[in-house]
């Protein structure tokens, strides 16, 4: 009798220890699916334009500014007296280490057709494509000069009615801009006076605008740099 409860009792003890076993494999396995499920962080972007309608943009109020329409995912900027733009109305925009891309095209006219404001730390500049009769292509302002006048402006031969791909990066030391890839700016503001031309203040926080010219912008994005990125951007040029 005694034998076979003895028997029957390290039956149960095997069963008890196999459950036991088989449970803390599936612990184990279920633990690390999610360790292997886990995401990877990625850079966080914002789509500002949906390609439909202007939900998040108003039309600036410069005054004698033209039509402002969207069709075939684009936002068409009319001529103005003298300019014609739009500003977000976003209250959740960075202030550093982001990218800014948009695409843009001048469509009629000879100055600039999608000069962006953009928040830079606690402040705000202007990047101008083809201001000044249509070429040139700067920071407005730094140290109280305009793109026109301080090292950042350059000469760009923009051509009517072709896309433009933009982007724009910012840190806490250093702005870079690119046209089609091809960076043109590439800007140490730390501890130096930036800020925009009044023109622009109704532009802030974001906006574009056209001067007397016909414009047109889409694909407008911005995305948080990642910590290398923002290593390479404070890189000055060699």
């Amino acid at each position: 009798m005694i034998a076979r409860r003895n028997f029957f009792s390290t039956i149960r003890s095997a069963v008890l220890l196999a459950a036991v076993l088989v449970l803390g494999s599936s612990v184990a396995v279920g633990q690390a699916d999610k360790k292997e499920k886990k995401p990877t962080a990625k850079p966080k972007k914002m789509i500002l334009f949906d390609g439909k309608t202007l939900k998040g943009w108003k039309k600036t109020n410069f005054g004698g500014e033209g039509e402002v329409k969207v069709e075939k995912s684009t936002i068409f900027m009319d001529f103005g007296s003298s300019l014609t733009g739009i500003t977000s109305t976003r209250k959740d925009l960075p202030t550093t280490n982001y990218e800014l891309s948009y695409e843009a095209m001048r469509l009629d006219g000879f100055d600039f057709f999608a000069a962006v404001t953009f928040p830079v730390g606690k402040s705000h500049v202007t990047f101008v494509n083809g201001g000044w009769g249509g070429s040139v292509t700067g920071i407005s302002s730094i140290d109280g000069f305009d793109a026109s006048e301080n090292e950042t402006g350059t000469f760009f031969d923009y051509k009517n009615k072709k896309w433009y791909k933009f982007r724009i990066r910012i840190t806490d030391e250093r702005m870079q801009c690119f046209v089609d890839d091809k960076k043109v700016i590439n800007a140490e503001y730390k501890d130096r006076t930036i800020g925009t031309r009044i023109e622009a203040d109704l532009s802030k926080p974001l906006g574009f605008a056209t001067w007397e010219t016909k414009g047109a912008v889409r694909k407008i994005e911005i995305r948080m740099l990642t910590p290398a990125e923002v290593a390479a951007t404070n890189k000055p040029d060699e």
